[in-house]
């Protein structure tokens, strides 16, 4: 007997930005869990329920790969990717590479706007915080202010690499549930990175990005390690 059709929630899309724009849709579904971990991603199901050819999905899928949160099986498809502890300790110190380079860029070159911006970006934090947000809505605050860092910096690469980490990041926060009991702690976590900006102190602020990016690196592995063992353990 036939199985019935599969169906995900999806909305159909018009034409325009198609591809970005199923690409996004996919990446918050992988993020918040809509599409698990392990999980093949369908063209044929996605096309439908979105109304669209299965052309765009199969390019947008390719972005994702790029982005790491999905591999592609030879004969099989795309698959949302399942990372380790492991991978996200190598993310996380990817992260720190990138970021002390950007900022010590935004330094030398004097780039106070990018600070202003810095600065703004954590009052967001803490609105997002008071107003109690969801955590998919503070994960993207957070990674706006390194975004924001990033792109500040004057030297595309860096955004350009962030990009491809970003989504894996917040895959990985949000698959552990959270970094912090007192969602305004994220906030204040990054203004040292900024006061040490302010001052133009860059080993301030390489030891303030260091510290911030180290601590979550050793929740979020760790947590993601408890994660693997409950996993491991039904």
């Amino acid at each position: 007997m036939a199985r019935p059709p599969q169906h995900t929630g999806f909305q159909p899309l018009d034409r325009e930005g198609l591809v970005q724009r199923v690409a996004t849709l996919l990446s918050k579904a992988i993020v918040t869990g809509q599409l698990a971990p392990g999980a093949r991603l369908s063209e044929s199901v996605v096309a439908r329920e979105l109304g669209v050819s299965r052309a765009p999905v199969r390019e947008a899928a390719r972005l994702l790969e790029n982005s790491g949160l999905v591999t592609y099986h030879a004969n099989r498809g795309f698959f949302v990717r399942e990372t380790s502890a492991e991978a996200l300790n190598d993310l996380y110190e990817l992260r720190m590479v990138i970021e002390i380079a950007a900022a010590q860029r935004v330094l030398r070159h004097g780039l106070t706007d990018t600070i202003d911006r810095l600065a703004a970006q954590i009052d967001v934090l803490h609105e997002v915080a008071a107003a109690g947000a969801d955590m998919l809505t503070q994960v993207e605050a957070d990674m706006e202010f390194h975004r924001l860092l990033c792109s500040g910096s004057g030297n595309p690469k860096f955004l350009h690499v962030f990009e491809q980490i970003a989504a894996e990041t917040e895959f990985s926060i949000m698959v552990i549930g959270r970094l912090y009991d007192d969602p305004h702690k994220i906030a204040e976590t990054h203004e040292p990175i900024v006061n040490a900006l302010r001052h133009g102190d860059e080993v301030a602020t390489r030891e303030a990005i260091r510290y911030h990016i180290g601590v979550a690196q050793e929740l979020v592995t760790r947590q993601f390690r408890d994660v693997e063992a409950g996993t491991a353990e039904r």
